[in-house]
């Protein structure tokens, strides 16, 4: 699989608040504007991939989709695995196209919980409700103390993702929240749940982005499709407070098998965008996928920097905690704008690329690794 299936087509819309638009209607919106990015027509696209709505989930809401987008597809999909759907979506088109089944998918996400509904993100969470354990803040609060009483993490541990993500999003023209953030400011925000502070917690925004995937070989302007090198997944099934050890996830699985078909090192990576709904998510992350030593993530942050000069550009447009807090396509979109030198901030001749999807409570995790345009 490697390189033979390329992202060849990326849009989004605005992020923030969309008040009274419909959801469907933001997708349309998006989906436009990643086929024409492919140099596509519309009848072009043979696969419509959908990840369920957080806010309003509902059957066949695939179909419903591409119905709206005036698409028969022979492919019409649904998915619901949180975080992790849009790039398992992406993994999933890429085997029906190896697979001769279609030549063209189109992976897309809309919701609006910034002006719509919110009710999925603070739902009890399972019968441990009546005794706290509710929203999904909950299961991060206390992956982020058994991560703090671990490996005795000081607060700027982890304030360094955010002060970091916040000033990517304040140089990106389309970030929900551009504003920047000092580290006092991150230290002094007050803890929502402890030992959360409210800069631990990505923004709940409206949008919606899109991007076309399609064979490599036929795809219209090869100087600017992104070539998927790697793909890996891994689900973790318990809950967190059931879980053998709360600070190990399937995450490792995923990056295991992703970096293996790439057939790259971790050293190689130019840059990574990696999920950030807490910022916790990112150092459990970084060292699940063998990027830095277990209880080492923040520290080597705040040592050398995860900017543009620094030891790994991380999340170049603002991540959740900044751009935008839908799940994931967002941090998909600006890989491909790295790997075609077309992003705001850009990292100096990239060679690999690494993304990364988790939904649930560090539940599923889904890894693409990303090239350069042939």
């Amino acid at each position: 699989m490697r390189g033979k299936v390329s992202i060849t087509g990326v849009g989004h819309t605005t992020w923030g608040k969309h008040p009274g638009r419909d959801r469907v209607a933001l997708i349309v919106e998006a989906a436009a504007k990643a086929i024409a990015d492919a140099g596509l027509e519309k009848d072009e696209i043979d696969a419509v991939l959908v990840k369920q709505p957080n806010s309003a989930p509902g059957i066949l809401y695939g179909q419903k989709v591409a119905e709206a987008l005036g698409l028969r597809p022979t492919i019409g999909l649904n998915l619901d695995q949180g975080g992790a759907a849009c790039t398992s979506l992406l993994q999933y088109g890429s085997l029906a196209i190896e697979a001769g089944m279609i030549k063209n998918a189109l992976i897309v996400y809309g919701d609006t919980p910034r002006t719509g509904s919110r009710a999925a993100l603070h739902r009890p969470r399972g019968d441990d409700a009546i005794m706290g354990w509710y929203s999904v803040a909950a299961g991060y609060a206390m992956i982020h103390q058994a991560y703090q009483q671990r490996y005795s993490s000081a607060p700027e541990e982890f304030g360094i993702f955010a002060v970091q993500m916040r000033a990517n999003g304040a140089e990106n023209p389309n970030a929900h929240l551009r504003s920047p953030l000092t580290m006092d400011e991150y230290l002094a925000g007050g803890k929502l749940i402890d030992p959360l502070r409210k800069d631990d917690f990505c923004l709940v925004s409206d949008g919606a982005a899109a991007i076309v995937i399609g064979a490599t070989a036929d795809a219209r302007d090869r100087s600017r499709a992104v070539p998927l090198l790697g793909m890996g997944q891994g689900q973790e099934s318990w809950e967190v407070h059931l879980r053998p050890d709360i600070l190990r996830t399937k995450a490792e699985d995923s990056a295991n098998m992703a970096f293996k078909m790439a057939g790259i090192d971790r050293k190689d990576l130019s840059f990574a965008q990696i999920y950030d709904c807490f910022t916790v998510t990112v150092l459990q992350t970084l060292e699940d996928y063998g990027l830095a030593p277990r209880g080492t993530a923040g520290k080597k942050a705040l040592a050398e920097g995860i900017g543009l000069d620094g030891w790994l550009p991380l999340n170049t447009s603002g991540g959740l905690l900044s751009e935008s807090g839908t799940p994931g396509l967002q941090l998909i979109i600006e890989g491909v704008r790295q790997m075609r030198g077309e992003a705001t901030l850009q990292v100096k001749d990239p060679r690999f690329g690494l993304i990364t999807n988790q939904g649930g409570t560090m539940h599923t995790h889904a890894t693409i690794i990303v090239g350069q345009p042939s």
